[in-house]
């Protein structure tokens, strides 16, 4: 009798285990199921390459969307015009180069108040049109460049890129400043070597690097 006992816990038991080991785990069931996403990289942007910082000073040819809070006639694009002015609605001319865009949005937002109540102005800047440095000659992209911060002269060629045909001892800098021009050298092989570094010296909106 104890005989026959054991061998039918044995049996019961064998066949609990053999179930518990053919049963699919729902986890793994979903995670076979569903195939893994391809490998499509990471791709890093920084929003200082794309977007104006807070510190970024309007300025001449730059292009603003000025929106007033539940004021759709008071919200346009509105273009800096060559001094430095803006026209808005109810306030004629406004001076906005040199000015922050949050600097010039708390500027708008004090002269409304007296024509609106409780005016909330932002002020975006859609087109960088007057931060920009140009690149021409013997170079891979050839044209504007956005200027960020503190940019040199070595790091706008290195945007650029300098073709196989460059003459690297004799690029220089055309800037205009007060009405007068100047030839500013560079020589990209001495600075490259860490020599003559006083040349590479920071740009300037409306600077143009040439390469010849």
């Amino acid at each position: 009798m104890r005989r026959d006992l054991t061998l039918t816990m044995l049996l019961v038991s064998s066949i609990v285990l053999v179930g518990w080991t053919q049963t699919p785990d729902p986890a793994s069931e979903t995670a076979k199921a569903i195939p893994p996403p391809p490998n499509q990289g990471t791709v890093s942007v920084s929003l200082a390459s794309i977007l104006p910082s807070a510190t970024y000073q309007i300025g001449p040819n730059d292009v603003l969307h000025i929106a007033v809070w539940n004021e759709p006639d008071l919200t346009s694009n509105v273009p800096v015009r060559t001094d430095g002015m803006i026209s808005v609605p109810l306030l004629n001319d406004v001076l906005a180069a040199g000015l922050t865009p949050m600097q010039l949005g708390a500027l708008l937002t004090q002269k409304l108040k007296k024509y609106i109540d409780g005016p909330q102005v932002t002020v975006v800047v859609s087109q960088t049109n007057s931060h920009r440095v140009y690149v021409i000659g013997e170079v891979l992209h050839s044209g504007p460049l956005f200027l960020q911060g503190n940019m040199t002269v070595l790091q706008a060629l290195a945007t650029a890129g300098l073709s196989q045909f460059a003459n690297t001892k004799r690029i220089y800098v055309l800037r205009s400043e007060n009405n007068q021009g100047q030839k500013i050298p560079f020589n990209y092989r001495q600075v490259i070597k860490g020599e003559a570094m006083s040349q590479n010296i920071l740009l300037k909106p409306g600077d143009t690097i040439v390469v010849p």
